[in-house]
């Protein structure tokens, strides 16, 4: 394939976008309103090209496709623009925080006939795709409860919170994994402790087909990273823990007293953001459909809209009832 992509946003994460499509030999151009990163870029990639001039590219008939790298607000605007002008769209998670904003991307793209990826990165993950295959084969059993907890520093708070940075990774996967998807959420708490109004901390519980209970809690604030999904069947459970190097997925048997009787599993140790973007370009070269589709994106969107109305309902009774109280204290 030609060099034909050009990634929107050279951030922290899209520094990594930019660097495997130019090792895939398809990065065109990379555009950032901020000129020190477009710097940053010619430095390191002196044959791509840089702009600030989005609306240029469009225009442009060498590019096949663009990569939307920047603040989860800016999606819907920019994506749908790139449909429109016909473009292929990768697009980082969530597609959009609004489910009637991303319905609208998703048929939108149907339309124009061309591709459409939400960066639901750990759909790609090696370990999570092992995983996936041995709860198809049965070697859990019946999948009862599912926990994912994603904890972490993040000091560039440029989303409204933490749900909408991180869940997306956590429901996305747990679909993935167990072939099932969210129904609705049963509850959603969270705190503000740095910032108001920007949730940092988050806890959903969210039941899914057949009945699985499933946990999801994120942070920014966490000092100590933390990156685990618990699966628990009726016959095994499963850890997948992220932060570690070599055997990240491991099985234990319910039945065993002994809890170090387990078995770790291998996988191909491949990065999954490579994985991912050799995905994007396999779709648009074979007319194939992305794995983490619009479809996919609409479906996580709808669920975490749904808590951030839970979230925001609680805070807003929180706030009642303190005015409350303090009016009956004065009265």
């Amino acid at each position: 394939m030609e060099k034909c992509v050009a990634v929107i946003g050279c951030g922290l994460w899209g520094r990594n976008i930019v660097r495997n499509f130019y090792n895939l030999n398809v990065l065109h151009s990379v555009c950032d309103l901020d000129m020190e990163n477009l710097k940053m870029v010619t430095q390191l990639y002196s044959d791509v090209r840089t702009t600030n001039d989005f609306n240029g590219l469009l225009l442009n008939p060498e590019i096949k496709a663009l990569c939307v790298v920047t603040p989860s607000h800016t999606h819907f605007n920019l994506v749908k623009k790139a449909l429109l002008a016909g473009k292929h769209v990768y697009v980082e998670k969530p597609i959009s925080t609004s489910s009637a904003e991303a319905l609208e991307l998703k048929e939108l793209a149907q339309k124009m006939n061309v591709k459409l990826l939400v960066g639901h990165l750990l759909l790609y993950h090696p370990a999570v795709n092992r995983l996936k295959m041995l709860i198809a084969q049965g070697v859990l059993g019946d999948i009862k409860y599912v926990q994912s907890d994603r904890l972490n520093i993040n000091y560039f708070k440029n989303d409204r919170s933490v749900m909408w940075d991180l869940a997306p990774h956590d429901v996305s996967m747990i679909a993935h994994i167990t072939g099932r998807a969210p129904l609705k959420v049963l509850s959603a708490v969270g705190a503000q402790s740095e910032i108001e109004n920007i949730f940092d901390i988050t806890h959903l519980t969210i039941e899914f087909e057949d009945n699985i209970i499933t946990q999801v809690s994120d942070s920014w604030i966490h000092p100590q990273k933390r990156v685990s999904l618990l699966v628990r069947g009726t016959k095994a459970t499963a850890i997948l823990d992220d932060t570690i190097e070599v055997g990240k997925l491991k099985v234990y048997d319910n039945d065993k007293d002994n809890q170090k009787d387990i078995e770790i599993f291998d996988y191909l140790e491949i990065e999954p953001l490579k994985l991912e973007c050799q995905h994007f370009l396999n779709c648009i070269e074979h007319d194939k459909t992305p794995r983490s589709d619009g479809e996919n994106g609409y479906m996580i969107v709808k669920i975490l809209e749904s808590a951030e109305n839970m979230l925001l309902g609680a805070k807003k009774a929180q706030l009642d009832n303190h005015e409350f109280r303090l009016s009956r204290s004065k009265g």
